[in-house]
């Protein structure tokens, strides 16, 4: 009869762990980069910003029309707008949106400003 076998050998699960170990340390330091960097905005008074910089501000409406100075600007006009009145407004772009408004009039606007070179841009409701 052959004799039992009472030892069990750990070697290779010693070797597993050290294996999962350093593939650990190895992804542990890239976790920490994934995100995005925001600053987070102060409570301010809208009014008190819009009378003491040079901000430009539009409106997205609930039916997803954009008004600029109280006047409508069709969305193939954005970016021509944008960039035609940027120069006078160098602080950056306001966009107020109505809580009814659909994301994608948003970004679209969004992507017109920084297609002709706003880096500033802020959200209101």
């Amino acid at each position: 009869m052959r004799d039992s076998f009472n030892e069990i050998n750990i070697t290779p699960l010693t070797d597993i762990f050290l294996v999962l170990l350093i593939i650990m340390m190895v992804i542990a330091p890239l976790l920490d980069q994934q995100g995005l960097n925001l600053a987070v905005p102060e409570i301010v008074n809208e009014e008190q910003i819009l009378k003491d910089s040079k901000i430009m501000s539009f409106t997205v409406t609930a039916d997803n029309r954009y008004l600029f100075n109280e006047q409508e600007i069709p969305a193939e006009n954005l970016e021509s707008t944008v960039s035609q009145y940027a120069k006078d407004f160098p602080d950056g772009l306001l966009i107020q949106v109505d809580d009814n408004a659909e994301h994608g009039a948003v970004v679209k606007l969004m992507d017109s400003a920084r297609n002709v070179g706003v880096t500033s841009i802020s959200l209101s409701r």
